[in-house]
């Protein structure tokens, strides 16, 4: 991990909420452009396509990526992203998987982790994940809630 990213991860623990959210931008900075000018356009352009409806062509795109580039942990988090909302969620699963093995501090893929987990109604493994995005991210009530959500339905 980098020093950056070392400073970064501090900042999201801290009581400011300013310093928080700068944090947090420039860790999502830092993940897009960890492949340079290059593997951002990557990004932007299945993300262009995506929201054009043109899901199959932002999915050849970013497998592409991950097939030419499999350290680009944002490429996996945002093919993890477009399985997602096509309720694909063991495909969003394994590469969310793939994004925190590579990057085990990546908020985002753990909190799709939960998400796809719970859309399958696996409460407990959508909590663990959960847990495991507030500790990185420990001021994201989000998380928090839907720990609760998941609770909830296991009682």
């Amino acid at each position: 991990m980098s020093p950056d990213a070392q400073s970064l991860l501090q900042n999201l623990q801290a009581a400011d909420a300013n310093v928080r959210q700068v944090a947090t931008a420039a860790l999502w900075r830092l993940w897009y452009t960890q492949k340079g000018a290059y593997g951002a356009q990557i990004l932007v352009r299945s993300q262009n396509l995506l929201d054009e409806g043109q899901a199959a062509k932002a999915e050849t795109i970013l497998t592409e990526a991950v097939e030419t580039m499999p350290d680009f942990a944002e490429a996996w988090n945002r093919r993890a992203v477009l399985y997602y909302v096509q309720h694909r969620y063991w495909q969003a699963i394994a590469d969310c998987e793939k994004v925190v093995e590579l990057v085990p501090y990546h908020f985002g893929a753990l909190h799709g982790l939960g998400l796809s987990h719970m859309s399958l109604g696996n409460h407990t493994a959508a909590i663990q994940a959960f847990r495991r995005a507030l500790e990185v991210q420990p001021y994201a009530t989000m998380n928090e809630r839907l720990i609760l959500e998941c609770t909830a339905k296991l009682s």
